[in-house]
């Protein structure tokens, strides 16, 4: 790549930059493996920079991109959509689930999966990191609503019990009645990047860590999500929030890196948290005595709200879409959320 003039970023050592004598980018690519996309607005320095790459690796040309990763992107007039409607399909149809009947939400509502003490079961054990292993990468993908379902089932990959591996299906057929749904990035609506973030202070029973999830969105749609258990524990729920605010610090200072070394600087990101505790201290960095067991590694979001590269904003629990990263959602208000995430099945925006 950088025979043919492109440099790698320092922020995604898999996107090369092609700029012009002038430092203008010109060319963009993404490479995963074998497969690359070339991006830019003037098509004629595209192709030519495209037709030295083919001669070098000897690939081919499939001409407009319409799927990567297993992912099909359709571009229409002001939207582009994604989805995995093939890999989905392939996947329920491995399961011998395409007949099955659809489930209205992830989990069973109330539902709380325990560790299994009983031996391990090979066969079982097999299958069931066969399915969340598929959900995973539909997770990763394009599916941002599965997310808290998959990844707390897969806390117990180790040692599944056959209860693991029925919900595990159970998120299956959710995704049976879900076939059409895409995620819609609409540039009609003009909307630019917005964060939200939220914590289940003290949800794992076993440890007493919380749960968190962040979601970042452009044009209306979600780009950037996470929901993980934290890594220790949090003496209230506005120690946890405020540590999530901070990791989602660090993703947003991340996209800002990015598009700088794109040519394309973006100003301040609204992060919206619904903890005011957090957000007050957050924007106070003053040092108190309920702050001073924190790791220092938390303390980062002081710096990037002193840059200006993140804006904190309040938003009522009840409005926050990134509840359904971090609980288990009855129906109602699950589809809320949904709909909020730029998901949607319609075929024309």
């Amino acid at each position: 790549m950088a025979k043919l003039g492109f440099k790698r970023l320092l922020s995604d050592s898999g996107i090369f930059v092609y700029k012009d004598k002038n430092g203008t980018p010109k060319v963009i690519v993404i490479v995963y493996v074998d497969d690359a996309i070339f991006l830019g607005q003037d098509m004629s320095i595209v192709t030519r920079v495209k037709d030295l790459f083919i001669k070098i690796w000897e690939c081919h040309d499939l001409g407009h991109t319409k799927e990567f990763l297993c992912m099909r992107i359709v571009h229409g007039n002001g939207y582009i959509t994604i989805d995995q409607q093939d890999y989905l399909c392939k996947v329920l149809e491995h399961f011998d689930l395409i007949n099955a009947k659809a489930a209205p939400t992830l989990l069973p509502m109330g539902y709380v999966p325990t560790p299994n003490e009983a031996p391990a079961d090979e066969q079982l054990h097999h299958k069931f990191q066969q399915v969340i292993g598929s959900l995973l990468y539909i997770m990763l993908g394009t599916h941002p609503d599965i997310a808290f379902a998959v990844t707390k089932l897969s806390q117990f990959a180790a040692n599944p019990s056959k209860d693991h591996l029925v919900k595990a299906l159970y998120i299956c057929h959710y995704l049976i009645g879900t076939p059409e749904y895409r995620i819609i990035y609409s540039g009609r609506k003009q909307r630019g990047f917005i964060a939200y973030a939220d914590s289940d202070w003290a949800s794992d029973i076993h440890t007493c860590r919380s749960t968190t999830g962040y979601m970042v969105m452009l044009a209306s749609g979600v780009i950037s999500w996470n929901t993980r258990v934290q890594k220790t524990v949090a003496l209230s729920s506005t120690k946890a929030e405020y540590m999530l605010l901070s990791d989602t610090c660090r993703q947003l200072q991340w996209m800002h890196s990015l598009l700088y070394e794109l040519g394309m600087p973006i100003n301040t990101i609204p992060l919206c948290g619904d903890n005011q505790g957090a957000i007050f201290i957050a924007s106070n960095p003053v040092q108190e005595r309920q702050t001073k067991h924190i790791d220092i590694c938390y303390h980062y979001i002081h710096q990037v709200l002193e840059k200006g590269e993140v804006a904190l904003y309040f938003v009522e629990g009840s409005e926050n879409p990134t509840d359904m990263l971090t609980k288990n959602l009855g129906h109602v208000k699950f589809l809320k959320f949904q709909g909020q995430l730029g998901i949607d099945f319609k075929e024309s925006h």
